[in-house]
């Protein structure tokens, strides 16, 4: 089976994304490698305009983007 190009990719079919599935994807993956801290320190933690880095004690960096946040209720601010 043939993948598209990038370029086939209707604006249409980007709008369809569902971003409380984002959401949970990207809590699913955090979970994951918060697990495989189990038994480390966090030596310190960076918030960026674009992602959270924590580094640990063992000098290990782990990298957190996107669809962290909760989803507003409709009519809320």
């Amino acid at each position: 089976m043939e993948q598209p190009d990038v370029g086939d990719v209707h604006t249409s079919d980007l709008l369809d994304i569902d971003p409380d599935a984002l959401r949970e994807a990207e809590r699913v993956f955090a979970q994951g490698i918060l697990d495989t801290m189990a038994g480390k320190q966090v030596a310190r933690a960076v918030y960026e305009d674009t992602r959270i880095v924590i580094v640990m004690n063992d000098g290990s960096e782990y990298y957190f983007y996107g669809f962290m946040g909760e989803s507003k209720a409709p009519g809320r601010t």
